[in-house]
């Protein structure tokens, strides 16, 4: 059984003849302005601290907050602070993967050319600008698709629940961007 009343949620679990509720508390609009207010520097200066760019900073803390208003977490606990010290810590690690996954992907597309041939530097921006514009030519739907899975590392199932579609949907979408990809970059290779 579960009954709302003024932001609250009561859950009720019969055993025993017993009766036992757990309260939990919906973070509301006003509620999360104050922790992002109180906290926003501190989370910021703290990944600035770990990182030395101030722009990845901001984003990280910022999207810190974001999940904190997403997971509804219960602000009044005392732990409200090791928590968001432990969510941006984990979105900074987490960035720096996605920067190396994103390096080694760029080396995959790098050739080895010779110091001082400035056609193998020809060869790799025309192959980057094809790749670029066979991308631009994706449908929008296509390329986000696309781009969370191979920049951001997202499964399928997490792209679905980020788009709010079907895993089937994310398939389809992935297969068609794939394939289009493939014709682009081997129709202007030739």
């Amino acid at each position: 059984m579960i009954i709302s009343h003024n932001y609250y949620y009561l859950f009720s679990i019969i055993k025993t003849n017993k009766l036992y509720y757990l309260k939990y508390k919906i973070l509301t609009k006003e509620e999360f302005k104050n922790i992002y207010n109180q906290y926003f520097d501190t989370i910021r200066r703290y990944i600035y601290y770990k990182s030395g760019n101030s722009d990845l900073a901001t984003d990280i803390a910022q999207e810190t907050f974001i999940k904190v208003w997403e997971k509804q977490f219960d602000f009044k606990s005392k732990k409200i602070v090791p928590l968001l010290y432990k969510i941006s810590s984990d979105q900074f690690v987490n960035h720096i993967r996605r920067e190396s996954v994103e390096k080694e992907y760029l080396k995959e597309f790098k050739f080895n050319f010779i110091e001082g041939k400035r056609d193998n530097i020809l060869e790799y921006k025309e192959l980057k600008q094809t790749y670029e514009n066979a991308l631009i030519k994706l449908s929008e739907k296509q390329r986000e698709v696309f781009l969370m899975s191979r920049l951001e590392e997202l499964t399928y199932k997490e792209i679905a629940l980020r788009l709010e579609i079907t895993v089937k949907a994310v398939e389809k979408r992935m297969s068609i961007a794939l394939s289009e990809l493939k014709r682009q970059l081997i129709y202007d290779e030739n």
